[in-house]
């Protein structure tokens, strides 16, 4: 997965450094930055990604950029023992002064976990359309009174046909009323 990280440091030439080290190990750094609203815009029109963060920037703490940040985004927070002790149990954290094999070993860790994450939704069946809808439901009705089944036996024959044919629910629908419409 091609996941995308913001750096978002009090100080830009941490922000840099971390980049560097990250880059050594084939992560893709989308932004680095020393402000929160820059944090955000730079997660804004991506995809799924993590921001590595500060305790405090100059115009927000992370609590204000986790309460905002996209809900595909993952944060990373980057502070002293006593700031870490005092996170939220959803926040990953790293101690500072850090170790680069834990940095690299930790973002590596979340974007395993947030491309599974992100596999799982998409392979969440998609919403149906109220048109979509509309035709399963006059199939079934046009099933159960010309074939006289029930509304159980109508639905089970639209998706068996749909799964035996490779074809959407809906589709089959629209071809069952097709076929049974001409035949009047």
């Amino acid at each position: 997965m091609n996941c995308s990280i913001v750096i978002a440091l009090p100080k830009i030439e941490d922000a840099k450094k971390i980049r560097s080290i990250l880059s050594r190990y084939g992560f893709s750094v989308t932004s680095v930055c020393n402000t929160g609203a820059a944090a955000l815009a730079g997660m804004s029109g991506v995809d799924a990604g993590i921001l590595i963060c500060g305790y405090r920037l100059s115009d927000m703490y992370y609590l204000d950029i986790l309460d905002n940040k996209p809900d595909y985004f993952e944060l990373l927070l980057l502070g002293s023992r006593r700031v870490i002790e005092e996170a939220p149990n959803s926040v990953i954290t790293v101690e500072m002064p850090l170790r680069a094999s834990d940095l690299v070993n930790t973002v590596d860790m979340m974007v395993t976990q947030l491309d599974r994450r992100l596999k799982k939704l998409r392979k969440k069946p998609k919403k149906r359309s109220k048109e979509e809808e509309n035709a399963i439901a006059s199939a079934k009705l046009l099933l159960m009174e010309r074939n006289h089944m029930s509304e159980e036996d109508a639905y089970r024959y639209i998706q068996k046909n749909s799964m035996d044919s490779g074809t959407n629910m809906a589709e089959t629908a629209q071809m069952i009323l097709m076929l049974l419409n001409d035949e009047v």
